[in-house]
């Protein structure tokens, strides 16, 4: 399948409620769909569609020991699948969500990263689409994060339904990936947010 539809919604002013339901709709009926976010642009599936999430890790080349993050539209979300939200996790995400951090929290007998990011078209999509979404950098793995919608394309140029183009991601890096455990945390990846902050959030 190659990409059907690319369509424009500025960041800024009022947006197109019209293009946030379309891409919702793409989402929950399974599809895939690029969109922008406040870090580089993301290639998102319906959170809950096993089959869909499993495109999205085929179309990236992700290996299968590597998780797939989920964005969220509030914490609530989170709380609401259960994981453990201690502490620090909630110190954390007062301080820097939404924003270019993500943590990955203890759910059930597992693990899940969860973002919440800054920028008004992405959650506009969240929100519509259910609250959730398994969201990836739009990119082949190994290979440099797309900042705008035609590096993704050039990218993925397949298997994509839908491309969400707000121009160029403002923050043009990834985020700074958190585990938490046991109010223990750890920097798997420094990012956009540096490590410092991290630990001084935490005094």
């Amino acid at each position: 399948m190659s990409c059907g539809h690319i369509l424009t919604l500025s960041p800024t002013g009022k947006i197109d409620q019209n293009v946030i339901a379309a891409a919702a709709a793409v989402l929950r009926r399974g599809g895939l769909i690029v969109i922008p976010t406040d870090t580089v642009y993301g290639l998102a599936a319906h959170w809950g569609n096993a089959t869909a999430v499993e495109m999205l890790r085929r179309i990236k080349r992700r290996p299968a020991d590597k998780p797939i993050p989920i964005l969220v539209a509030d914490c609530m979300e989170i709380k609401n699948m259960k994981a453990h939200f201690g502490r620090n996790a909630e110190e954390l995400a007062r301080r820097f969500w939404p924003g270019p951090l993500t943590l990955v929290l203890p759910v059930n007998d597992g693990w899940e990263g969860f973002r919440i990011p800054k920028h008004p078209v992405a959650l506009a999509i969240i929100k519509a689409a259910g609250g959730l979404l398994r969201v990836t950098s739009a990119n082949l793995s190994g290979r440099r994060p797309a900042l705008t919608a035609d590096e993704a394309l050039g990218q993925l140029p397949d298997g994509v339904d839908l491309v969400i183009d707000s121009g160029a991601a403002p923050g043009g890096v990834p985020s700074t990936v958190v585990k938490i455990t046991d109010e223990k945390i750890a920097v798997l990846r420094e990012g956009a947010l540096p490590r410092k902050e991290i630990y001084a959030a935490l005094n």
